[in-house]
C-alpha cells in the first residue's frame, strides 16, 4: 500500500448555490492553487501518481499546483464531490429546511442534511449516501494499493467521507469534519497493517505566513 495525500481544490464561486455555478476557481483559488504547487517543489515533495476528480474545479486546482507524477494524470468521477446543492434544495422543498445564507449556518444545516441523506428521506436524490460512501472506499483502496506516493486533487465532502471510512466517523463527526476542511488544505494517509491511518489533517503549509493569512477560505 502507498501513502495518499488528499488536496481540496481552491476556492470556487462563494456567492454560488447551483452545481453549475459553483464549478470554477476564483482568482483567490487559483493564487492558493499556485502556492500550493509551489511549497511541494521547495519541501522536495514527490509524488508517483497523481488523480483528480472531473470537476472544473479539481482539473483548475492541479493544473495550478503543476505536480506531475511519473505517468500522466487520472481523472476519476468517483472522486467527485456529492452534490450538495443538489441535495440542499431537495431537502429544502421536501422538508423545509433553507439553504443557509453563511458559514455559520452550514454548523447546524450539514448534520441535517447528511441525516436525512443517509435515512433515505430525501427523495430523488442524484445518488444514495451509501452509494457515495462506496465510491470514496472503493477509489481510495485503489490508489492506495498503487506504488508510490499518490496525490488526489479532490472535494471537501470527499475528504470527510474518506476520514468517515478509513477512521469510522458517526455523521455529527462527519459533517464536522467537512465544515473544517480549507481550501487547498492538505490530509495524509499512511497505509499500516492493520489499515490506513490519518497521519495529517487540514495542513495549509502554503498559507502560513502572516501575510497569506489573507489567503484562508472555507467556501
Amino acid at each position: 500500500m502507498a501513502h495518499v495525500t488528499l488536496v481540496r481544490h481552491g476556492q470556487a464561486n462563494t456567492t454560488a448555490r447551483d452545481e453549475t455555478s459553483y464549478d470554477n476557481l476564483s482568482d483567490l483559488g487559483r493564487q492558493q492553487s499556485r502556492w500550493l504547487g509551489e511549497h511541494f517543489v521547495t519541501s522536495g515533495e514527490r509524488f508517483a501518481r497523481v488523480y483528480c476528480g472531473t470537476l472544473n474545479r479539481h482539473r483548475q486546482t492541479a493544473e495550478a499546483i503543476g505536480v506531475e507524477g511519473k505517468s500522466a494524470m487520472v481523472e476519476d468521477a468517483r472522486l467527485n464531490e456529492l452534490e450538495y446543492f443538489t441535495l440542499a434544495h431537495l431537502f429544502q422543498t421536501q422538508h423545509g429546511v433553507a439553504i443557509p445564507e453563511d458559514r455559520e449556518g452550514f454548523v447546524t444545516h450539514l448534520p441535517q442534511l447528511f441525516t436525512a441523506w443517509k435515512d433515505g428521506k430525501i427523495a430523488d436524490a442524484p445518488e444514495s449516501f451509501e452509494a457515495f460512501e462506496e465510491r470514496v472506499g472503493t477509489a481510495l483502496h485503489e490508489i492506495t494499493g498503487g506504488e508510490g506516493r499518490a496525490l488526489v486533487v479532490t472535494s471537501g465532502g470527499l475528504i470527510g467521507m474518506a476520514m468517515r471510512v478509513t477512521m469510522g466517523l458517526g455523521l455529527d463527526a462527519l459533517a464536522h469534519a467537512c465544515l473544517a476542511i480549507e481550501n487547498t488544505s492538505v490530509h495524509r494517509w499512511q497505509p499500516l497493517p492493520t489499515g490506513l491511518a490519518l497521519t495529517q489533517f487540514n495542513a495549509l503549509p502554503h498559507l502560513q505566513s502572516p501575510e497569506r493569512q489573507f489567503a484562508r477560505s472555507h467556501l
